[in-house]
């Protein structure tokens, strides 16, 4: 089985993050991945503990199905080796600040000159124009300034560090895969390839969807516990008379009239689509004193015979045992070189026709530098002569 993008063939730039979680879920999906790493500074993702086996099992999942290529390519013979594989691999993902892929004679122009095909996409937290086009950040950055961050948290204790990478995934990776999948399309009918120009505070801005809308109608501004969904009503995380947490999304009439038999309380119901605020708060009063009565298995047990949109809070250990996750065979073993395979989080997308079984984790630096020189057309003898140079490793 090769998958639906087994036509791809990606040069991949990235590290950390955005980039190599974009080129995973391509790789998931059938296309073919080449790394273009550095010999000498290593993607600090490799070191991120804790490591299985010598690993980090951060980069043996991100970078699974991947091969890799060390190059420095500070030096003119790398580049002309990454121009030689553009006249093959016409996809490239890089996510260096904008400018350095110009400075190396690889930006878009140059390439593009070598292969009309190409098609280009770098990912950058601020976007290649723009006053912060040049200035540093991360995730965190990236939710402050779109107004995220502004209304997730408390009105007591202000902001939360949220605990999976927004800006950086469902901004930067997912708009990614968009883009060039569009852009493949785009080329299938056109001929034509073209550059891609991601920025993840871009990206995570537009997922004001319903908040952004609002404020930019109705002059509606969001702030934190001030909406239906992010505080300002019931719908929200309640705690157990043993200090677990579920999680009660209970918006319908149908679903609100459960929630409140369950409890015992069945007159709370008409308070539910209240809109105002005061009635808000005293239902949610009323809601955690009720949720305080029972430990969290006994509600778990008692909710798990109701369709009330309410539903435990799990922790990531409880999250893989649970039924629905195993049901869908989210958790998947991956081989690796020389020992015994690796549990990962699998691909998530369903094909009627199947994906390619994970093939293997993710590989040491240049792993593949060789296989990859010899099909460029490298002798034996000038790819000795590249690695007595430190072209190549």
């Amino acid at each position: 089985m090769s998958g639906p993008l087994s036509s791809l063939k990606i040069l991949d730039f990235s590290a950390l993050l955005p980039g190599p979680f974009a080129s995973l879920l391509l790789a998931d999906m059938g296309a073919e991945v080449l790394r273009v790493e550095s010999p000498t500074r290593p993607d600090l993702l490799r070191v991120l503990p804790p490591h299985d086996g010598g690993v980090s099992a951060a980069h043996a999942y991100l970078n699974r199905n991947k091969r890799s290529i060390a190059l420095d390519l500070k030096r003119p013979e790398a580049v002309e080796v990454v121009k030689r594989l553009v006249e093959e691999y016409d996809i490239l993902i890089e996510q260096f600040r904008p400018g350095v892929m110009e400075r190396l004679g690889l930006g878009y122009e140059a390439l593009r000159a070598i292969n009309p095909r190409l098609i280009y996409v770098s990912i950058t937290g601020y976007g290649q124009t723009g006053p912060y086009r040049d200035r540093a950040g991360h995730d965190i950055n990236y939710l402050a300034i779109s107004g995220i961050a502004a209304q997730t948290g408390r009105k007591d204790s202000g902001p939360l560090p949220l605990g999976v990478q927004v800006a950086d995934v469902a901004g930067g990776s997912f708009h990614a895969v968009m883009g060039l999948l569009a852009a493949v399309i785009h080329r299938q009918q056109s001929g034509e390839g073209q550059y891609l120009d991601i920025s993840m505070t871009d990206c995570v801005f537009t997922l004001h969807a319903m908040g952004g809308a609002a404020y930019l109608a109705c002059g509606q501004e969001p702030s934190m516990e001030s909406q239906p969904l992010n505080g300002g009503s019931f719908y929200d995380y309640y705690r157990t008379r043993d200090g677990r947490w579920l999680a009660v999304g209970s918006l319908e009439p149908q679903f609100m009239q459960q929630l409140c038999a369950a409890l015992g309380r069945p007159e709370l119901a008409s308070l539910g689509l209240s809109p105002d605020p005061e009635t808000q708060r005293q239902l949610k009063r009323e809601l955690q004193i009720a949720f305080e009565l029972h430990d969290f298995a006994e509600w778990c047990e008692i909710f798990a015979g109701l369709d009330a949109c309410v539903e435990p809070m799990l922790s990531l250990a409880e999250a893989v045992e649970h039924p629905q996750i195993k049901a869908r065979g989210l958790v998947v073993e991956v081989p690796r070189e020389g020992g015994p395979g690796q549990r990962q989080i699998g691909c998530p997308i369903r094909f009627s026709g199947g994906l390619p079984a994970p093939r293997h984790i993710g590989v040491k630096v240049g792993a593949h530098t060789e296989e990859v020189l010899r099909g460029l057309g490298y002798s034996e003898e000038q790819i000795a002569e590249l690695r007595a140079g430190k072209v190549v490793a």
